[in-house]
């Protein structure tokens, strides 16, 4: 007969775990959502602004070769 009792009461989850599992994902989709902003913008700057291919000739270090 105890057995009948458990069958029909109702079980409730712990909501303090589902609402932290969502907390969760919201602030990795934040951080994700910040990382692909920030490369696409490096990204986007580089390719309107290349950087400039000036090559300076090599100094030799002082006292190297003497």
């Amino acid at each position: 007969m105890t057995d009948d009792r458990r069958k029909k009461a109702p079980t409730r989850k712990n909501p303090t775990v589902a609402i932290s599992i969502l907390i969760v994902v919201v602030v990795l989709l934040v951080i994700g959502t910040l990382f692909f902003n920030a490369i696409r913008d490096k990204r986007e700057y580089e390719r309107e602004n290349p950087p400039a291919s000036v090559t300076a000739p090599a100094a030799p270090a002082a006292g190297a070769s003497q």
